[in-house]
């Protein structure tokens, strides 16, 4: 689980200062404030880590990869090539990494927690190249390793640390190398050191966080009369949620069942997505069923209420075809995973908007396999209903503040700034910011003395 994050010189920011993130974290703002672009990057990072390419820096996009950012200058903070663009995040594992000097046995660094900060420069051609890349390992925020590369002024490299001691390899004085892509070092530059193989293993941990990374758009595929699904396992729903029925199908065919917590029965896949499908209120009963026998082409059916005719979900309103993508990632995603959704109540009535705060609740607090699915979401929404929602279950006890992270963003000048609010124990958020969702308050008096006027107006003879 992603637990903070920091962005300097990025698109709209200039620096975004430490964004505490929690397993529900809930970010609103005006629009272009810059909130599409925090997940955009993380988007950028995965797709670099899972690209061929291994001297590529950073993959800033093209029209088959997950987003396109243009040019680096396009990256960059006003456009300055001068700028670097630099990022830290800090996650949490599900696993301990365990790190044994092997020069020094008894010496043995473990942690659950790790921080990868990096700084991307404009290099030749005006490509991304990175000047400084460090990674600590830490136990109970406790620091208890670290590596930091950099390169100077001069493109003089090193690799440090101050927590273990690197003991140069004799014989062949192995030069240092650039890293690979944005947080590997390479293989060379670890044989220059007796004792720098570790440094494979955060390589591979950054990876693993990002592979977990799922991401939904705000915009949405139309709902089909047929889907068509030959058996195939897809990794997530699609930017656009166009793989969604197939991930329900797919999911009961492995025969994944879950749980709202230890405490509730299991339910196979589809019935427990329906199951929410029911509690949002859009729908009385949801199935997805084949065609035919032996066929792979399928069609949704869903009930409106108990009496109504069961129909395809084209026939019923666009409501139910936009939320089911946003219903199904988080229980669909592996456990451990992140997902990143934008505005999730496009499409939906006020009170459903709300009903969705209490699913995604659920998602982060759901079972598979007797354990914790430990899923984070991570939610660009303008939802005022969503967030008053959030704010009573949190006052219940449903969740508790600190699994809660609400940040607001506004734009200041030509950069962003993005603000924590302060939810207490009773869901107030004790730091309201000014217009969080408009000025109701001067729309109210409008409307008050626009009123009195009419009727005054009225009253003369």
């Amino acid at each position: 689980m992603l637990t903070s994050l920091r962005i300097k010189n990025f698109k709209a920011w200039k620096d975004t200062g430490e964004i505490r993130l929690a397993p529900l974290t809930v970010i609103f703002g005006a629009n272009s404030a810059g909130k599409s672009s925090l997940g955009h990057l993380l988007l950028a990072l995965k797709q670099t880590a899972i690209s061929t390419d291994r001297k590529r820096a950073l993959h800033l996009g093209d029209a088959n990869s997950l987003v396109d950012l243009g040019t680096f200058a396009d990256c960059l903070h006003g456009h300055d090539l001068q700028r670097k663009l630099e990022f830290e995040l800090t996650w949490t594992m599900s696993e301990i990494m365990k790190v044994t000097n092997p020069l020094s046995p008894k010496a043995v660094f473990s942690g659950d927690e790790i921080s990868l900060g990096v700084a991307i420069s404009a290099g030749k051609a005006e490509q991304p190249e990175v000047d400084f890349l460090r990674y600590s390992l830490a136990e109970g925020h406790h620091e208890v390793l670290d590596v930091v590369f950099t390169k100077d002024a001069e493109a003089k490299l090193s690799l440090k640390s101050e927590l273990y001691k690197l003991t140069r390899s004799t014989g062949r004085p192995w030069p240092l190398e650039l890293p690979e892509k944005f947080y590997r070092i390479s293989e060379a530059s670890r044989a220059r050191f007796q004792n720098a193989d570790f440094l494979a293993d955060f390589a591979l941990a950054t990876e693993k966080m990002l592979q977990g990374l799922a991401y939904l758009g705000p915009l949405r595929d139309y709902p089909k009369r047929i889907y068509p699904w030959s058996g195939g396992t897809p990794e997530d729903v699609g930017m656009k949620g166009e793989d969604t029925i197939a991930a329900i199908l797919a999911a009961d065919a492995e025969g994944r069942k879950l749980n709202r917590g230890r405490k509730y029965g299991l339910k196979g896949f589809s019935e427990f997505v329906a199951e929410h499908l029911v509690q949002l209120g859009v729908i009385h009963s949801f199935r997805v069923k084949a065609v035919a026998k032996g066929r792979k082409e399928y069609e949704v059916l869903v009930k409106t209420h108990a009496k109504a005719a069961e129909v395809k979900i084209t026939d019923v309103g666009i409501g139910v075809s936009q939320v089911l993508p946003a219903l199904v990632l988080p229980f669909y995603s592996p456990p451990n995973s992140i997902v990143w959704m934008e505005q999730p109540e496009i499409h939906l009535h006020p009170q459903v908007q709300a009903e969705l705060a209490d699913v995604f609740i659920t998602a982060t607090q759901a079972w598979e396999k007797g354990k914790p699915r430990n899923v984070q979401l991570i939610v660009e929404s303008h939802s005022e209903h969503f967030l008053n929602r959030l704010q009573r279950r949190i006052a219940e006890g449903v969740i508790s503040p600190e699994d809660v992270a609400v940040h607001f963003c506004t734009k200041a000048g030509e950069a962003t700034e993005i603000k924590p609010l302060e939810v207490n124990l009773y869901g107030d958020i004790v730091n309201w910011p000014e217009n969080f969702f408009g000025d109701e308050m001067a729309d109210l008096t409008a409307r008050t003395v626009a009123a009195m006027e009419k009727r005054n107006k009225l009253a003369k003879p």
